[in-house]
């Protein structure tokens, strides 16, 4: 089950019924099934004191995702989200709000689905499974 909850923030309102099922596709397109998934949305100040508490890294971000899957089948995770790092994002690559704040969502499922990020061909990779879960959106 997909869950979207806002901690200090108001829920962005292109997040719907329509969000909920392009996740999905993009789980199943990877040959995975939703267990559930929390996307929690805050500001940078509530995902900084995550980012403390939990990783012990003292910067802002835009999204942590922390793994509850039990199976290589199932993903379920917990996914924190700040909307000020993503409307910060959105201004500095030039896209809309939209768009980023859909990559930065599929990015942390990707994590979940196994994807990584921390050398520059995961990087790529990434980026590729990003642009292409993107397309998928509409």
């Amino acid at each position: 089950m997909i869950h979207f909850e806002g901690i200090d923030v108001v829920l962005p309102v292109s997040i719907d019924k329509n969000t909920k099922k392009w996740v999905l596709n993009v789980i199943q397109a990877h040959q995975k099934k939703a267990g559930e998934v929390f996307f929690l949305f805050c500001s940078d100040k509530a995902l900084l004191k995550i980012n403390q508490q939990y990783l012990h890294h003292d910067f802002y971000t835009d999204i942590i995702t922390f793994d509850n899957s039990e199976s290589e089948e199932v993903i379920s995770g917990e996914l924190y989200l700040s909307l000020d790092r993503i409307i910060d994002n959105a201004a500095k690559l030039n896209t809309d709000f939209e768009t980023e704040l859909h990559r930065v969502i599929i990015h942390g499922v990707l994590h979940l689905i196994g994807f990584n990020d921390k050398t520059a061909d995961e990087q790529s990779a990434m980026r590729d499974a990003e642009q292409k879960c993107l397309s998928l959106r509409h």
